[in-house]
């Protein structure tokens, strides 16, 4: 197997699959609208809750999709004095799609034990593990027909289309944890991704923001390497003539220092880097 030569890039496409203190009150007061249209003047990290479930969709993003994930902006806030390792490197990436499948699950109402963990009870919360043993679904702390991510999949395609076949050997979500997922990769290396803040905001019926921060850990034999990451997305759903059915998403991912980075205390709750990406969804036939 080929060994990572470039740690760096490794990282930037990790940080990808998949994020809180001291928040001000100009944070406070923001949206999430609001903090697309303010990129890339962002100050401060979101204002948002704990995770503890799992993010719910409209229904019109249940189903399997084709994206198409363009980087098409990327900004180093706080350069020269504060530049993250293989930004400079990761402009080769620029206005170059990536196409992968990603999967939305709607839950049935209805549906016994049985056939709930035929569907994916791995994304369930630990709040539910007991009631899904011996209950309906219907009887969960859980929206009529919610429609969540297939994080596995979402992840492991995700992570074969960025980094290649061969390097991805599984993507787990803890089964006690929704918000907990694993990364196993070739060389002995590992990614350990825990969603800790999460906020949605649904603008009119066909527009979706959400956002989490990811508190990431890299490591491999010899290495390791701490951070957090918000995914901050804008979904509008489109019935469109020509295209039919699709989504179209901007998508912003910034990173944030760890406590244990040495330039932690300059950078605070500011992000060291910030990623723009177009994203294209469209139905699998």
């Amino acid at each position: 197997m080929k060994s990572y030569q470039n740690f760096w890039q490794v990282i930037f496409n990790l940080s990808l699959i998949t994020i809180v203190l001291l928040w001000t009150n100009d944070a406070a007061a923001e949206t999430l609208a609001d903090r697309i249209d303010n990129f890339p003047n962002w100050e401060n990290k979101p204002s948002i809750s704990a995770a503890k479930t799992d993010l719910i969709y409209p229904d019109w993003m249940a189903g399997n999709w084709n994206v198409k994930s363009t980087l098409i902006d990327m900004v180093a806030p706080l350069a020269p004095e504060i530049v993250t390792p293989g930004f400079e490197n990761n402009r080769q990436y620029l206005d170059q799609p990536v196409n992968f499948q990603v999967k939305f699950i709607k839950l049935e109402s209805n549906l016994n034990t049985k056939e709930i963990s035929g569907q994916k009870l791995i994304n369930f919360p630990t709040s539910w593990s007991s009631v899904i043993k011996n209950s309906k679904i219907e009887k969960l702390d859980l929206p009529p027909e919610a429609v969540i991510a297939d994080r596995e999949f979402n992840g492991l395609n995700i992570g074969k289309a960025l980094l290649g076949d061969e390097a991805i050997l599984s993507v787990k979500i803890n089964q006690d944890n929704p918000n907990r997922q694993t990364t196993i990769l070739a060389d002995n290396l590992e990614l350990v991704s825990l969603i800790s803040g999460r906020s949605s905001e649904q603008l009119n019926p066909d527009n979706f923001i959400s956002c989490e921060i990811t508190q990431q850990l890299f490591q491999g034999e010899t290495m390791i390497y701490l951070n957090e990451v918000e995914t901050t997305t804008d979904y509008h759903h489109i019935i469109d003539k020509n295209r039919g059915e699709i989504i179209e998403a901007n998508q912003i991912t910034a990173i944030y220092l760890s406590p244990q980075d040495p330039d932690y205390f300059l950078a605070v709750n500011h992000p060291v880097a910030l990623y723009r990406y177009q994203l294209e969804l469209s139905a699998v036939q």
